[in-house]
């Protein structure tokens, strides 16, 4: 059965390294709204990219199943990368800069997705013009419901 879209706070945080091990000297943590949703046994987080990542008027959309995590992006960026532990699945990457093939290599790819919400933790090498670097990839996912809400006291204003 499909659930319907909830509303989820999504952390995402991104480290970048050059060479074969992750040396982490980029980093990068987006905390945004979005929307989460399951169809097919397939779950989906959706959301808009910002000034932030440097890709505004990007929607980026998770897709996770069996494993297997897809990274799709529509917009000023236009992409999709397919994360499966020990493959290497090579796509196509659009941006308003120009265009080029990009080559993903997952070393790990962790998930632990419920109807509530959850984590993906992904550790990959891309490949970019012969160019090799690591990356780590990681989003957590919580259902807007779930968050500690203590600033919303109305009822301690009258006077």
């Amino acid at each position: 059965m499909d659930t319907v879209d909830k509303k989820v706070i999504i952390l995402v945080r991104g480290k970048q390294g050059s060479g074969l091990e992750s040396d982490a000297s980029d980093v990068m943590e987006l905390v945004t709204e979005g929307k989460y949703y399951k169809k097919d046994n397939i779950y989906y987080i959706t959301y808009n990219e910002s000034e932030v990542t440097g890709m505004k008027g990007t929607t980026t959309t998770v897709k996770v199943s069996d494993g297997v995590v897809t990274l799709m992006r529509e917009g000023t960026v236009n992409s999709q990368l397919v994360f499966q532990k020990g493959r290497k699945h090579v796509s196509y990457y659009d941006t308003i800069y120009g265009a080029f093939t990009i080559g993903v290599y997952a070393n790990d790819v962790n998930v632990n997705m419920n109807d509530n919400g959850g984590e993906i933790s992904i550790g990959y090498h891309i490949e970019i013009d012969d160019k090799l670097g690591y990356n780590d990839f990681y989003m957590s996912v919580k259902e807007v419901g779930t968050l500690d809400d203590k600033c919303n006291r109305t009822d301690e204003t009258k006077g």
